[in-house]
């Protein structure tokens, strides 16, 4: 298709031939992951004993995300000042020998669930510096303004892979097994790590490199230490608490992830339980989520000069009311509707919360900062989605995806507040 057909916003970033090629990869990895969406828990289903299939669904599923926050704060000081480029390349190859040995020991039939859980936990322990990598690339390759489309061309692939992931691994776990399905996502990790080998990256003024952690200025008594460069070298949440502004964006994610969580479980059982449907039904409501995600996300990346903040806790409220029409008795339509124009307020999301954070952060402390990002955020649609299950068992499906949205109306409305708050504090007296 030619460059002029693209949007303005997204032209500049195309024209990057070293964007391309890496967007390149990002998106078969992203396929990969959103294959292995559907294979991490069914191959927990196949290998779990009659009467214990959820424990170890969970315990696959949290190992699967968790020990990241714990690769985030272990190697905080090993990988702190490691450039991007190689925090990147140590994530994809982990993950691709470790989610390679799955299929090759289910071959050998070695594969039992201890081995299984632990498999994934080692392979996702580098997962919050490989996204911190990424990002920073991102940001060393791009200017500014250019950014918010980056992002958002990402979260898109992002988005997309949740369309087509699953729907190539329903298949493939039928028709297959679901330990080959995992492998091909190891395939796609090792993809991705070829393309960065291959990627040789602008030179930059080694006098005006800071690490990723930010080394404290030399002990000259006339020399300026700032806060940030203290708070930076005791690490990414140290920089994260010392800037109100960052802290509460943080937080912000962490409740939005955390409060969608119960979704992924109460949606299956309200579907099967509620409405007694087949999972086609389940298949309709996430493909049209993805597409309005992926849809939304591009809209709002095209744009330019957001306000990024507003438009941000706007996301949270309108995903919440979204939610809402779940409580109530109303015909199927109307919350597959729901769901899709859901999607297409969520999806912008992701890019939208980075930007503000590649805005707002000192550029000589971003890696870890995105680090520290990373690691508190995979705690929390996990927390959530555990949640999820006592939740729909006390009150039913219909009513935790009610209560879901009306507890992110609320998050969006005390930000709001709270933002209102601060920005009347910072601003000078006449």
């Amino acid at each position: 298709m030619p460059l002029i057909r693209v949007p303005s916003a997204y032209r500049p970033v195309l024209a990057n031939r070293l964007f391309r090629r890496l967007t390149l990869g990002f998106g078969v990895s992203y396929l990969g992951d959103g294959m292995s969406f559907v294979a991490v828990a069914w191959l927990a289903i196949e290998l779990a004993p009659q009467g214990s299939v959820g424990l170890w669904v969970g315990a696959a599923v949290a190992a699967s995300t968790l020990p990241g926050v714990v690769g985030a704060l272990a190697f905080g000081r090993l990988l702190r000042r490691v450039p991007a480029k190689r925090l990147l390349l140590a994530d994809n190859a982990l993950r691709c020998v470790l989610l390679g040995a799955v299929p090759l020991c289910w071959l050998a039939g070695l594969l039992s669930l201890p081995l299984y859980v632990t498999l994934l936990a080692l392979s996702s322990l580098l997962h919050a510096w490989g996204s911190a990598g990424k990002f920073t690339l991102l940001a060393e390759l791009l200017p500014g303004e250019q950014r918010l489309a980056a992002n958002t061309l990402l979260s898109s692939l992002t988005l997309a892979a949740t369309i087509a992931g699953p729907a190539i691994a329903g298949v493939l776990v039928t028709y297959m097994d679901a330990a080959l399905v995992l492998g091909l996502d190891a395939l796609t990790y090792a993809f991705l790590a070829v393309l960065v080998v291959r990627t040789r990256l602008p030179e930059r003024d080694p006098d005006a490199h800071v690490s990723p952690a930010g080394p404290l200025p030399d002990s000259d008594p006339d020399t300026h230490v700032s806060p940030v460069d203290r708070a930076a070298a005791r690490g990414g949440l140290a920089l994260l608490r010392s800037h109100p502004e960052l802290f509460g964006l943080l937080a912000l994610t962490w409740f939005f992830n955390f409060l969608y969580g119960p979704v992924e479980v109460a949606l299956p059982l309200h579907v099967t339980g509620d409405l007694h449907a087949p999972g086609t039904l389940l298949g309709l409501y996430w493909m049209l989520f993805g597409i309005g995600a992926m849809l939304g996300g591009l809209a709002t990346g095209a744009l330019r000069h957001l306000p990024l903040w507003p438009v941000t806790i706007g996301v949270v409220i309108g995903w919440g009311l979204c939610l809402l029409p779940f409580w109530f008795d109303v015909p199927v339509p109307v919350t597959v509707a729901g769901f899709a124009l859901g999607g297409m307020i969520y999806g912008p999301f992701v890019a939208l919360s980075v930007t503000l954070m590649q805005a707002k952060a000192p550029p000589q402390h971003l890696t870890a900062m995105l680090a520290a990002r990373s690691a508190v955020l995979l705690t929390a649609s996990p927390i959530g989605t555990a949640l999820g299950g006592p939740l729909t068992s006390a009150l039913g499906p219909r009513p935790t995806l009610g209560s879901s949205g009306l507890a992110t109306v609320a998050l969006g409305l005390v930000a709001g507040t709270l933002l209102l708050v601060f920005r009347r504090r910072k601003k000078p007296s006449p």
